[in-house]
């Protein structure tokens, strides 16, 4: 596998940033900066989308970064990006607090993961992407039912599967990456993503009148 220049470049980065180098700290940042946004752009509340920019919260998280960049280095406990990321969930979910409430459901809670690592996930991001990917009935009455039970049934999957689909195919995270921000072991990771990858076809296969193509 061809590596890219960021990649062959990042030991270094990494080694001069520790040093108090601001240019390679800003070149790191630079290069998570498209991942992180499109984390914050699919689990941001859909109600907030048009009023909330994903590109300013990654900058509200990264200056929340700067102020603990010493400790990062001084402990390194995570991979960069996935410490990164951390901080960029809990700013995510300082935005849906603000904006909609303490007691909302918005990018959802139903699963408890650490909030150092990631936020908690629902089935609705999950249910707008396929949703607004996919080819069905053509009335607009038609479209409305297929979404309700699109979303009741992906209700049901097993929530760490749920999120698993969603790092691995929606956030473009490797099984590693996977693993760590749910704290399960590499292979369990891959396991899960498989399953959960099956599963959600045989719903879409098996919804009468419902979904017909979904990219996936």
């Amino acid at each position: 596998m061809v590596q890219t220049l960021a990649e062959i470049q990042l030991p270094g980065l990494l080694e001069r940033a520790a040093s108090g180098d601001a240019d390679a700290w800003g070149a790191l940042l630079t290069e998570h900066e498209d991942r992180l946004r499109r984390m914050v752009s699919f689990r941001l509340d859909t109600r907030l989308q048009g009023r909330v920019d994903a590109a300013d919260i990654v900058q509200e998280a990264y200056l929340a970064a700067a102020t603990h960049r010493e400790d990062y280095f001084r402990h390194a406990p995570l991979p960069l990006f996935l410490w990164l990321r951390g901080i960029v969930s809990n700013k995510l979910l300082e935005i849906h607090r603000h904006h909609l409430g303490t007691g909302m459901r918005d990018a959802g809670r139903d699963l408890a993961i650490d909030s150092n690592k990631a936020p908690n996930t629902t089935s609705g991001g999950l249910h707008d992407q396929l949703s607004g990917n996919a080819t069905g009935p053509g009335t607009a009455a038609a479209r409305s039912e297929v979404r309700v039970r699109l979303r009741g049934v992906l209700d049901t999957m097993d929530a760490i599967d749920r999120e698993v689909l969603i790092l691995r195919h929606f956030e473009q995270l490797t099984n590693a990456e996977a693993a760590g921000v749910l704290g399960i072991q590499e292979r369990a990771a891959a396991k899960r993503y498989v399953r959960a990858l099956k599963r959600l076809k045989d719903i879409l296969s098996n919804m009468p009148g419902g979904l017909t193509e979904v990219r996936l």
